[in-house]
């Protein structure tokens, strides 16, 4: 309790009251209640406050040593207890670049940081040095840092994931644990954790979900919440979002209170149009948090995909505030000012998140989309064509190269062969299905989209493929059956908005139908006029209209 009523104390001398602090504690004493002081308002979030009394703290140490150098030990033996409880000054300075982070002033919490001699560094330090460093571009000394932190700590798994982020090839990153996976039992997995996480951290999807499929199946790590979220990103990144929620509804069955990785899981919630459910999943995790970007996110997809795009933007700049790595933040951001037609804005956003996630397609594909939204054709190709260089040639890669051919009328024939390729690869990937189908119906291939998109739903179910074979259904006089189809895509998403307006325009279409076939009833009872006949004309019209609007899907 004398520390709560020693700080007045200590601000009313420094005013200039009649007290002297020096007349109430030591020098040692003062140097305590000056980090004590510094400490709670780093609590109640004062930064800006709480690294002024620390940094009058690191005074008050300063002097307090050059005091005991010229002062001899007495040889009095309560003072030594009481020196060995002062506060660490490299803690000190941990703590002031804590505070330097939160003010998002990184170069200032590097500059402290880097004022310890490398001897002195704790891991801790070490990985806050690294974090920061890898932050602002700066890869190698990221690198001796968290090199560092594994030389000190080697089952430090952050620091290994942070090294393999860094390109550090996976066998490197191993032999520095080595020792310690020998000497120390049950640790055979870490080996194959590692191997994993460098094929994850160089875009080999497949590889890395069969690593990590095998180790979830060892009893170590069976229903490991951490592997499971992983598996569930793997498997989005590969465009399999149906094994995705599977598995992220797994971890979070796991862990009720699970938040990473929950803002791509509410986002692919989003997009299947389950949006009661996002938002029940944003309000559970505001219940648990509010200082993550997370909740933010999923509430920004639901604005989003309820089109209210400007609420959209609020939150996803809200997440970024709280999580300026956040790359679904960014994606979210991004995608409500491209939808704002504030494209320019948009990819700025864009580049940041492919800066942060070079192995995500998705961010590419948002980049991408912004540049045919402003006719940027030459920059989407070039863009399109780096990424099937860098990442591979995959269902995924193909399809995004094939969309932007499909903008030129030169290479058509190009992206025909693109999505043939990629359906060969991945026959049940939607998007592939999708452009392709859309090529066809330029073409007016009806019956080939018809056969396409049957297959395809044979083994999964979608809004989108149910309302293009609803589409190309009408094309070919399939009506029924096209209302059918519009049905099952609005049972899947029932905010589609393209789905609603075929099914209505198939019901105006035949209520005219319904209304002529009562007039030749009353026109045979005797009436004598050839009103059905205007009406047979009118009807014909419609439905030739009708076609025209399906063919120009």
């Amino acid at each position: 309790m004398w520390c709560t009523s020693a700080v007045p104390a200590i601000r009313e001398s420094e005013a200039g009251g009649s007290l002297e602090p020096s007349e109430l504690f030591s020098p040692s004493q003062k140097y305590q209640l000056l980090v004590y002081h510094a400490d709670s308002l780093f609590h109640d979030k004062e930064y800006r406050n709480a690294v002024s009394k620390y940094t009058m703290a690191l005074q008050q140490k300063k002097a307090l040593s050059k005091t005991s150098k010229v002062r001899p030990s007495t040889g009095n033996s309560a003072s030594t207890p009481q020196s060995q409880c002062l506060p660490s000054e490299i803690e000190v300075k941990y703590k002031m670049a804590e505070c330097y982070t939160m003010l998002k002033q990184d170069k200032d919490a590097i500059a402290i940081l880097d004022g310890i001699p490398s001897r002195q560094r704790t891991p801790k330090i070490n990985m806050m040095l690294a974090n920061l460093y890898k932050k602002a571009g700066q890869e190698r000394p990221s690198v001796t840092s968290y090199k560092e932190v594994l030389r000190q700590c080697p089952l430090a798994l952050d620091a290994i994931l942070g090294l393999l982020s860094l390109s550090v090839k996976g066998a490197e990153v191993a032999s520095m644990t080595m020792n310690v996976i020998q000497t120390v039992p049950n640790l055979d997995w870490l080996s194959v954790w590692i191997k994993a996480y460098a094929f994850v951290h160089t875009g080999d999807n497949s590889r890395a979900i069969n690593t990590i499929c095998s180790l979830e199946k060892k009893s170590l790590l069976r229903d490991n919440v951490d592997l499971l979220g992983s598996l569930a990103d793997l498997y989005f990144r590969a465009g399999d979002n149906k094994n995705s929620v599977l598995k992220f509804e797994q971890a979070q069955m796991l862990d009720p209170y699970l938040i990473k990785g929950m803002d791509v899981y509410g986002y692919l919630l989003a997009r299947e149009g389950r949006l009661e459910d996002v938002e029940n999943l944003g309000c559970r995790l505001f219940n648990i948090s509010d200082q993550h970007a997370e909740p933010w996110v999923v509430s920004g997809c639901h604005s989003f995909y309820s089109k209210r795009y400007s609420r959209a933007l609020y939150l996803g700049a809200k997440a970024i505030q709280l999580n300026s790595n956040s790359v679904q933040a960014l994606l979210l951001k991004g995608a409500a000012l491209r939808n704002m037609g504030r494209v320019q804005e948009a990819i700025i956003h864009f580049r940041e998140a492919i800066r942060l996630a070079p192995c995500r397609l998705d961010c590419y594909e948002g980049l991408i989309e912004c540049y045919l939204a402003s006719n940027s054709i030459r920059e989407a190709m070039v863009m399109a064509n780096n990424v099937y260089k860098t990442l591979g040639a995959n269902a995924q890669t193909l399809t995004l190269l094939a969309t932007v051919c499909l903008e030129d009328p030169v290479t058509q024939e190009k992206a025909k062969t693109l999505l043939d390729k990629a359906l060969t690869q991945r026959p049940d990937y939607i998007k592939a299905v999708v452009k392709k189908a859309e090529l066809l119906s330029r073409e007016q291939k009806y019956e080939d989209g018809i056969a396409l998109l049957r297959n395809a739903l044979a083994n999964q179910s979608d809004c989108v493929l149910h309302r293009i074979l609803g589409d190309f259904l009408v094309a070919v006089n399939e009506y029924q059956e096209a209302m059918d189809q519009y049905s099952i895509a609005l049972s899947l998403d029932p905010n589609d908005q393209k789905s609603l307006e075929g099914m209505q325009k198939m019901e105006k279409e035949e209520s005219p139908t319904d209304a002529t076939q009562e007039e030749d009833v009353d026109d045979m009872e005797g009436s004598g006029e050839e009103g059905d006949l205007e009406g047979s004309d009118s009807e014909a019209a419609q439905w030739a209209d009708q076609e025209q609007w399906f063919g120009m899907q």
